[in-house]
Parts: structure tokens; sequence; C-alpha cells
């Protein structure tokens, strides 16, 4: 009789676990990039805690904003980095999401400023945003957040496509190569700074990075609430020797209304927990405050979200 009630409680101990554990993926950019080793921080945080809290989380390498923002709403992602101008016209059907409104986009919080830089060769010649004409660039894939704000840089100071010797569109994460390579004069990406991206192409070539500003890029700024003009330090750099005004973005953690507010919760609560040490975990975390998290959300928090943040005494 004793041996068939250990046998039935064992059975039921093997076939019923304490907990189920819940999976969560974040989407990234190009592994050279920012968002990549962010989602990859944010990651080992919570998979410290995933004995306790039954979540596991993994990191996916994207094509960036606009990918992430789609896959997010098309149920393939769980969470996701997103500029904040690709998640303020996703929410709102604009730009590329025009007649593709996302109204399911929920923010998590901002994590960084991002600014977009020009990266040339010394070489090139290339001294301002109008001396590009003629010269082969590479502008980032179609679709990708760097796209989205370079074209409307581009547009803003009077610069086609056609005016270009080449628009190449593969990642910025190929740039440091084609860079070196001589297949381009130069490329764009946004990022937070300083980024491994721009130290590869500087380990490699000689570099330069080019101003973005002026009349017309004040008009811009004016235009969208969601950009906001930076400086890219020049000791960030090699060779670069000049700070260099640019305009930026926030990098927002993104995610859909639909996934559990228990999860969301949780990944909010422990960025909150054990921010000084997050702050180390990247340069670009280096001027970020907990209440810094919370400027430049372009779209509407998620409830976990917004928990977490009430109990941090951070929200009302």
């Amino acid at each position: 009789m004793k041996k068939t009630i250990l046998g039935v409680t064992l059975a039921v101990t093997l076939s019923v676990p304490v907990f189920a554990t819940q999976f969560i993926t974040i989407g990234t950019g190009g592994v050279t990039g920012t968002y990549y080793p962010t989602g990859g921080a944010i990651c080992r945080m919570m998979n410290k805690n995933r004995k306790t809290t039954g979540i596991r989380c993994s990191v996916e390498s994207t094509g960036g904003s606009v990918y992430n923002v789609n896959t997010i709403n098309a149920g393939e992602l769980d969470f996701g980095i997103s500029q904040s101008d690709t998640a303020y016209q996703a929410y709102n059907g604009e730009g590329k999401f025009k007649d593709k409104t996302v109204k399911g986009l929920r923010s998590v919080l901002a994590i960084y400023p991002e600014l977009l830089a020009f990266v040339v060769r010394k070489s090139s010649g290339i001294k301002s945003l109008a001396d590009v004409k003629g010269k082969k660039l590479n502008i980032d894939i179609p679709g990708s957040g760097t796209r989205m704000t370079t074209d409307i840089v581009l547009d803003a100071v009077g610069i086609k496509k056609s005016d270009l010797a080449l628009a190449n569109e593969l990642k910025s994460s190929e740039g440091p190569t084609m860079l070196k390579d001589n297949k381009i004069d130069g490329y764009f990406g946004v990022f937070g700074h300083p980024t491994a991206n721009i130290k590869d192409a500087s380990n490699s070539v000689d570099i330069d990075l080019i101003p973005i500003d002026g009349e017309a890029i004040d008009k811009l700024v004016a235009k969208y609430s969601y950009y906001a003009k930076g400086v890219i330090s020049g000791s960030f750099y090699k060779g670069v020797e000049h700070d260099t005004p640019s305009i930026g973005v926030k990098a927002v953690l993104v995610t859909k209304d639909s996934i559990d507010e228990k999860v969301v919760y949780t990944l909010a609560k422990t960025i909150l927990d054990n921010f000084d040490a997050f702050k180390k975990l990247h340069p670009a975390y280096k001027t970020i405050t907990k209440e810094s998290l919370l400027d430049g959300l372009a779209v509407p928090q998620h409830k976990g979200a917004i928990k977490a943040f009430k109990e941090a005494g951070l929200l009302k």
C-alpha cells in the first residue's frame, strides 16, 4: 500500500511542475549597435531571477525599430526596442505605418537617447550634408528606424537619392566593412553613443563625423516633437577631434497591450530595482535617471509598467 501511494505521489510530482517557465523574446537590432547589448543586458537581469519569476528571456538580432514594431504587432515578438519616432508613427498611422496603425502598441520605458551619426571616410571630402551629392552612401535598409530618420533629414536639406552616386540599402552594421573596403564614402546610423559600430569603423579607416545642424534641421526639430538636438562627444571615437551636433530620439522598450501584465510588471520592476547595476552595463546609459525612463514615451504605457513605476514612486 505504501509503495502504491509513493508511486502516485511521485507521478504527480513529476507531471505538475512548481511553475511553468514562460519564455519571452526581445527584438533588438544589429549586433554591433546599441539595441542588441541593451536587450542582452535586460535579459541577463531577468534571467538571474528566473527561478523565482518563472520567466526566461532571450534576445534576437533584428532589422531594427520598424521590424520590431511590426513583429510585435504580429505576435511573433513579446518586446522590442524602437526609436520613439517609429513608435509614435506606428501608433498614429503615419510615415511607414500609413493605413497600418498599430493601436495595440505600448511603451514599457524609455531607455537612453540616440543620435543620428553620419560617418564618413576623412578622404571622402565630405564636410557637411551639402557635400553628399555625387557620393556613395549607405542609407540603411527600408523599414529601419535609421532609414526613416535619414530620409527625413536628407529631405529637410533638399537631398534626393538621385543626387547620390550610390544609395546602398544595407544595415548600418555593414557600414564599417563597406567603409574599410572603400565601397562607400559614408553611412548613417542612429545609435546610443559610444557604439561599437563606429569604434569598429575608426579602428579600420580614418573617419570623421559630419554635423547634422543648421536652419533646415532646426525647422525639422520644431515640426517633429519626438526629435531633439544633442551632441556626440569627440572623445568617443578615434580620429574625431570635435564634438558633433546632431538630432536624436529615445530608444524605447515597447510591447503590445495583450502581453501579460505580470510579465511587463516584472520586467520594469527588475530594471527599477537594479537601476544602479543597469546603468553600468553600457556607456550609453551614463546620463540616464529613473525619471528619464519616463521621458520620450511616444505611445501609452503598458498597465504592467505603470504599476511598477507607481510602486517606485515615479508615477502618481
